[in-house]
């Protein structure tokens, strides 16, 4: 069984600014993002629109560690997840 993350589907994507995901996030390797100091900021990375179109120029598509590409990434506390902002794909 798994936990509840969001009340309901678009909840998750539309939901008020002030919503948080319910309940841990593991990485891989079993590390709960939403506490653990390995993942300072926190980020869903999606590469989309707020309405979850495509944002071609801010995909981190081709991305190289020597560039200052830009890609669409989301707070997970910020409770909606393409609600995003614009980071340089380098961020971890």
């Amino acid at each position: 069984q798994g936990q509840l993350l969001a009340k309901s589907w678009s909840s998750l994507f539309g939901g008020q600014s002030g919503a948080a995901l319910r309940g841990p996030i593991y990485s891989f390797n079993g590390r709960n993002i939403l506490t653990d100091p390995l993942w300072p900021l926190r980020l869903a990375w999606h590469g989309s629109t707020p309405r979850g179109s495509h944002a071609r120029r801010w995909d981190c598509q081709g991305w190289r560690s020597s560039g200052t590409a830009e890609g669409m990434a989301t707070g997970l506390g910020e409770g909606r997840l393409l609600a995003g902002h614009r980071h340089n794909c380098s961020t971890p």
